[in-house]
């Protein structure tokens, strides 16, 4: 007599599979962890913010979390950081050709590049404030600054710079931060070329502020403009400049009666 191909009703119920997982290599893993936690340490507080979390959005489990980040919540963190960092870093590279201004702005492109790409991995290393920052989280942050000065003086051709050179370069590279955070912050309103020319023209304008007070920031200066182009945006600047400060015709009083 054949066996019945009906199920059984007294045996255990087969248990669902679980849909939201999927094995990936460790790699790949790995870096999707990082990213889905810089989604989510960008958008709330980190501290605001658990492994649970982490492995929802993923579609991974808590303990496959602790197996790529072993120290928890700070390892992932700090791990995320780094990511966004060295990301932001590789954009810092300066052009060989163009001019000294036209080369600036083609950092300052692909800096906003990364800035509009991945908001979030900006957002999440440059905001400070929270509670599970450490030494080691904020070293990640002033490496990147510390990076982007280097760079900047080497493009200015400078071996040893003075503290007032260092700090119109660094005072720059702050306006620069701030002004991606508050780019983003608003809604993107401004378009990325107009605060790329406008960043351009604060580096100018900064240098020329700081060589009235500085020797060395004066001869990087008079390099830099000697390579200029006569029609470039140094030029456009200084010509700019020249018409809003030249002296206004006043008009001639009139007789009284």
């Amino acid at each position: 007599m054949e066996a019945s191909s009906a199920p059984d009703p007294s045996a255990p119920e087969a248990r669902p599979r679980r849909t939201g997982y999927r094995r990936l290599p460790v790699q790949q893993r790995r870096e999707q962890l990082i990213a889905v936690a810089l989604e989510l340490f960008a958008s709330r507080p980190p501290e605001e913010v658990g492994l649970d979390d982490v492995a929802a959005a993923a579609g991974a489990s808590r303990p496959l979390v602790y197996r790529y980040f072993a120290g928890g919540k700070q390892q992932l963190y700090e791990a995320a950081l780094r990511s966004a960092a060295e990301e932001l870093t590789s954009r810092f590279r300066v052009p060989k050709e163009g001019t000294p201004t036209r080369q600036l702005a083609a950092v300052l492109d692909n800096y906003f590049a990364f800035v509009a790409e991945h908001d979030a991995g900006y957002g999440a290393l440059l905001r400070g404030g929270s509670v599970v920052e450490t030494a080691r989280t904020s070293a990640i942050v002033d490496e990147v600054r510390r990076t982007a000065l280097r760079r900047t003086l080497r493009h200015l051709g400078v071996r040893q710079a003075g503290p007032r050179l260092t700090l119109f370069v660094r005072s720059w590279i702050s306006v620069v931060e701030g002004s991606s955070l508050t780019w983003l912050d608003e809604g993107r309103q401004i378009p990325p070329a107009d605060l790329r020319d406008w960043l351009v023209d604060e580096f100018v304008a900064m240098s020329v502020a700081t060589a009235l007070h500085d020797p060395q920031t004066a001869q990087v200066l008079a390099g830099l403009l000697a390579l200029e182009e006569p029609d470039g945006p140094a030029a456009a600047l200084a010509e700019r400049l020249r018409s809003l400060l030249a002296p206004r015709r006043r008009r001639p009083e009139t007789a009284g009666p």
